[in-house]
């Protein structure tokens, strides 16, 4: 009871019970969907659940704190892209994983900073995650994947014995591999590093 007295009373609070609170579950809820619904059914992987899901809150609620003091637009992108650089410096980060982050903190952006009603904010951010899930899905083009391999045999990565190669990493990795990169070779170690391309 003294709680709901003290947030009766509290000014601040009044002012964000309505409009914040409304735009927080729209931007949480259509993380939750993009992260988990759509990252993890297609990569499994979970070590960067606390990177989306802080950025995205971070972004949100100072875009949102600064739109009170009339921000302008241009001025929350700028702020979007300095969090996005942090993270983007980061080694180890692959692409799939930095579109990812781009898209969570740009959602969190958008929904903070928009004039729109939260039923507008909810179809934007629907656009987006059906957008992704169809673009990164078998749905519209096959999706490929690769491994990184460190090849013994160098003179099958010669041009002429590709197809030699070819068959040696189906055998040896059991997947339909259809093509290969050759990213370096090192002549001390007999072995080159290649990635193998196969549809998932």
């Amino acid at each position: 009871m003294e709680l709901l007295e003290f947030l009766g009373q509290n000014a601040f609070l009044g002012k964000l019970s309505g409009k914040f609170f409304l735009r927080l579950l729209v931007d949480l809820l259509a993380t939750f969907i993009m992260v988990r619904l759509v990252y993890y059914r297609y990569y499994k992987k979970t070590d960067l659940f606390l990177t989306f899901f802080g950025f995205n809150l971070v972004i949100f609620l100072i875009s949102y704190l600064l739109n009170k003091v009339d921000m302008t637009m241009g001025a929350a992108f700028g702020l979007f892209a300095v969090f996005s650089m942090l993270r983007f410096r980061t080694e180890g980060i692959n692409t799939k994983d930095m579109t990812y982050l781009f898209l969570v903190i740009a959602m969190g952006l958008v929904t903070a900073v928009s004039k729109g009603s939260w039923d507008e904010l909810g179809v934007i951010n629907i656009i987006i995650i059906v957008s992704t899930a169809l673009l990164d899905g078998n749905i519209l083009t096959k999706k490929e994947l690769y491994h990184q391999i460190d090849y013994d045999i160098l003179e099958n990565i010669k041009p002429e014995n590709r197809e030699m190669l070819m068959n040696d990493l189906q055998n040896r990795t059991g997947l339909s591999v259809h093509r290969v990169e050759i990213i370096s070779i090192d002549m001390l170690r007999d072995a080159a590093r290649i990635h193998a391309y196969y549809y998932a």
